[in-house]
């Protein structure tokens, strides 16, 4: 088997030896290239060219997930081909790995790895549907490129929390969920569209959904982890459907303490609910629309404003080991 390790050498939860240790564990069972990324796209950039050589059998992640998203991007540069295309792998090496953990990996580095390997040997893998998200023709987004994420998009409130979250990291700060959670307590304190929400929602044969505040699309379940806590935004989310979305109307102060209190306390029965919530499960094709530029973002970075972006739900669109 010939193998693409790509290694991002800022991976939060990975030392460079332990790098090496994994290396060489994978090393020991395939023909093994690793590539340490070196730039903001150097992922999608090596994985399209595992892609387009037809000589790769298997892509490795080691990173965050923002470093998935990139192979992700890469591996489906030309759209998906499950049958044709590179396998993925990963192993964890962010602050929360939301998409290793939701497929059941591991949340340490090393017996990620062990798991990996394990599945290689029994030649265990699963194809997973992913989320496609594009500019709208005919808004003055149209022109943005599409990009696919693996397991959350957002715009509006949940993208600006990320935003300042990236903000406090360019200033040194570590990507802890303490972090996360002061930054939610101030964009909550600051954002000025949290009582009138800007945000509409529109799919085909059906009534738009207005004056969304919040508006989270989930590609699976969890949505994300506090911790070792996993919180359920759209419960009925599976990498085996379409898409799911959560909406929020309103942000008011006892708004955002019962919403806030559902997420903390929400299991794969039961997520966010109430009267100006929103819940919509396996949608293949919707927009988001705002009436002023809001933050969007993917797999939890931070992708700028949108007025607005269009969304795909494409089951089987790679295989992943597991």
């Amino acid at each position: 088997m010939r193998a693409l390790l790509v290694v991002n050498p800022a991976a939060t939860t990975t030392s460079a030896r332990t790098r090496d240790v994994l290396i060489h564990a994978l090393a020991s069972e395939m023909k093994l290239e690793a590539v340490t990324t070196e730039y903001r796209g150097h992922g999608r950039d090596l994985a399209r060219r595992a892609a387009e050589s037809g000589e790769i059998d298997l892509v490795v992640a080691l990173g965050g997930d923002g470093t998935v998203n990139e192979v992700v991007n890469g591996l489906l540069h030309s759209g998906p081909d499950p049958e044709r295309l590179p396998r993925l792998a990963v192993v964890p090496g962010g602050s929360t790995n939301v998409f290793a953990r939701a497929l059941g990996l591991p949340n340490d580095a090393v017996e990620a790895t062990g798991a990996i390997l394990d599945a290689l040997s029994e030649q265990s893998e699963r194809t997973v549907g992913l989320g496609l998200a594009s500019g709208t023709p005919g808004t003055e987004d149209e022109g943005v490129p599409s990009r696919w994420f693996t397991f959350t998009a957002g715009v509006g409130f949940d993208a600006s929390v990320i935003g300042r979250v990236e903000q406090q990291r360019e200033r040194g700060k570590r990507s802890t969920h303490a972090l996360y959670v002061r930054q939610v307590l101030r964009q909550f304190l600051e954002d000025p569209h949290r009582r009138h929400g800007m945000i509409t929602l529109e799919r085909p044969g059906q009534a738009p959904v207005t004056d969304l505040v919040v508006s989270i699309v989930a590609n699976t379940s969890p949505w994300t982890f506090l911790g070792n806590r996993p919180l359920y935004a759209s419960p009925k989310a599976s990498f085996d459907t379409g898409l799911d979305v959560l909406g929020l109307s309103r942000l008011s102060t006892p708004a955002v303490a019962r919403f806030g209190t559902q997420l903390l306390t929400s299991s794969p029965e039961r997520g966010p609910h109430g009267k100006h919530a929103i819940t919509l499960h396996d949608l293949t094709d919707f927009t988001l629309n705002s009436k002023v530029p809001l933050p969007f973002q993917m797999d939890g970075d931070h992708l700028g404003l949108r007025t607005s972006v269009t969304f795909t739900g494409v089951r089987r669109a790679l295989r992943v080991i597991v």
